[in-house]
Order: structure tokens, then C-alpha cells, then sequence
């Protein structure tokens, strides 16, 4: 049986040109943990029709690749029905749509994701969704959109749109929407879902280490790229590493010894460890632990 790697496991998230079939061919060799057929804004219309007929074959040779399937629709007012319509062929593990503004474009994606697993005999419920959020007006309801269906397994900042929507200047520092990528993660906290941070949408690889390590330090597990050098980049810096892997341990054990001592917390080169860095450090090799359980299923 195929073995999926869980949502909240999943670190680099790459959106792949849906026409273009050398880059298609290649994402599996970028080390993307979920790889993405884009419909919407990386293939104009008049591909669309040429990308929906590579998808089943496609999502086949990712699967074989051992990869994450999924797939980004156009929004379902415009030629989302008709790129349903094909991918559902191909069953693919996630549905992601753009442009999601309120908790009904979910429920709507919901049906007609329903709709189609019943037309092509995909077990029902087996497909996730993936909404984008790229609107201020869908910001300000995140949490009330990861709700809207329970299919729903991650949450997307786009950074584009989003800035686009603000009217912002953008820039390789992220600055000017810094605000929302901290507000989209505590909505995502929130409501119990993965938060799936934007893409650095810049060539340079030290802006995507910065932009990235940045995103981990407010909290962020799992970061979107648009370029296949960028993946293994950002599964590197979401991972636990050896020396923090080692820090987390002897922050446990040395926590451990004291409460076991009768203390509520201990001082650890220079800084007073109380309960909540206990619970950081936990988690962490937890994380870490289920990580390379998956690096070795691989």
C-alpha cells in the first residue's frame, strides 16, 4: 500500500508549470515533498486544455516517484470545473484552489471535489484541499475557511496576490507583507491546520535561506516555492538538525532532572528554562523523530 507522508510533515510545497512537461518531468528530482501541477497562473489559458490531458499520466509517474500528488485549479467561476473535470481523472492526493476569499469557495470545492470521486470511483473523502489565501478579505478569515471542510489539510499564503491586493511595494526583504504572513500563521494555529507559508519568488539563494529561516523562527513548518532549485534549500532549514536535535536533548533531560528534583524550572547556559521551552524542545524531537521515519520510508 502507498504511504503518504502526513500534511503536517510536508515542508516544501512546489508549484510546477502545468503545460510545461520538462519541468514537469523533472520535479521529482527537486526533492519537493508535495509536488503541484499549477493550472492557474503558470499556464495561461489556452495550454490549459493541453495541461488537464497530462494529468493522469503525470500524477502516475509521480506517485511511482514516490511523491505527493497534488494539483491547482483555476477558481471555480471561471475554468476550475473543467480542470475538476480532467485531474479527477487522475485522483490526485490534494486539491489546492486560488484566490479563496470566504469559507463557501471551500465548501463549493468541497462538493464538486465529492461529486467527482464519485463520478471516477475514488474512494470518497480521499482527496485533500488545499485553500489559498491571496486576498486581504481572505486573511482576515483564515481560520473560518480551514474549518469549512473537513478535507481541508493546509492552509497557502500566496505572496504576489497578496501584495497585489495590498497595493504594497514589493521586495526581496518580504517586508510589506511581513504582517500577513504572522497573522496567517496564528489564524491557521488557530483553527488546527498546517500553515503553509508564501514562496520567496526571487532567484537568489541567500534571500530564500533568510526569507525561510525567518519564517521557521515565527513558526512556520512548511514554506510553497515556484522554483525547483529552492525545495531541498527549504527542507533543510524546516528540518530539525543535528545540533538542535542535541540542544533539545539535553534541554529535556536537564528540565527532567530538575523537576524530578522538586524544581518548577533550571538555568541552561545562561537562560531559565521553564515549562513552555520544555514543551518547544518535546515537540521538536518529536518532529524530528517522525521525520526521519519518513526519510527512511522513502
Amino acid at each position: 500500500m502507498r504511504r503518504l507522508r502526513p500534511a503536517r510533515f510536508c515542508r516544501s510545497w512546489l508549484f510546477v508549470e502545468g503545460a510545461n512537461e520538462t519541468a514537469l518531468s523533472r520535479a521529482p528530482t527537486s526533492g519537493a515533498d508535495v509536488l503541484i501541477q499549477e493550472l492557474e497562473d503558470f499556464t495561461p489559458p489556452e495550454l490549459r486544455a493541453a495541461a488537464r490531458a497530462l494529468a493522469p499520466d503525470l500524477y502516475a509517474s509521480w506517485r511511482a516517484a514516490g511523491q505527493m500528488v497534488a494539483v491547482r485549479v483555476n477558481p471555480l467561476d471561471q475554468d476550475g470545473m473543467d480542470d475538476l473535470a480532467a485531474v479527477m481523472r487522475g485522483a490526485p492526493d490534494i486539491v489546492a484552489l486560488p484566490k479563496v476569499a470566504e469559507p463557501h469557495h471551500v465548501t463549493r470545492l468541497d462538493e464538486a471535489v465529492r461529486r467527482f470521486e464519485r463520478q471516477y470511483r475514488i474512494p470518497e473523502g480521499s482527496t485533500a484541499l488545499l485553500p489559498n489565501i491571496e486576498f486581504a478579505r481572505g486573511l482576515v478569515q483564515t481560520a473560518a475557511i480551514a474549518k469549512a471542510s473537513p478535507r481541508t489539510v493546509a492552509c497557502l499564503m500566496a505572496s504576489e496576490d497578496m501584495a497585489a491586493d495590498l497595493g504594497a511595494e514589493r521586495g526581496q526583504d518580504g517586508l510589506e507583507i511581513a504582517y500577513c504572513r504572522q497573522r496567517f500563521l496564528v489564524e491557521c494555529v488557530a483553527a488546527g491546520t498546517v500553515a503553509v507559508d508564501c514562496p520567496y519568488t526571487f532567484s537568489d539563494i541567500d534571500g530564500l535561506t533568510r526569507d525561510t529561516r525567518w519564517a521557521r523562527r515565527l513558526g512556520y513548518v512548511a514554506k510553497s516555492a515556484v522554483d525547483l532549485a529552492h525545495a531541498q534549500i527549504v527542507n533543510g532549514i524546516l528540518s530539525p538538525d543535528e545540533d538542535e536535535v542535541r540542544r533539545a536533548r539535553r534541554l529535556v533531560t536537564v528540565f527532567e532532572s530538575a523537576r524530578a528534583a522538586g524544581q518548577g524550572r533550571v538555568e541552561l547556559d545562561g537562560a531559565l528554562v521553564e515549562l513552555p521551552a520544555y514543551a518547544t524542545a518535546k515537540r521538536l524531537l518529536a518532529r524530528h523523530e517522525a521525520m526521519q521515519e519518513f526519510e527512511l520510508g522513502d
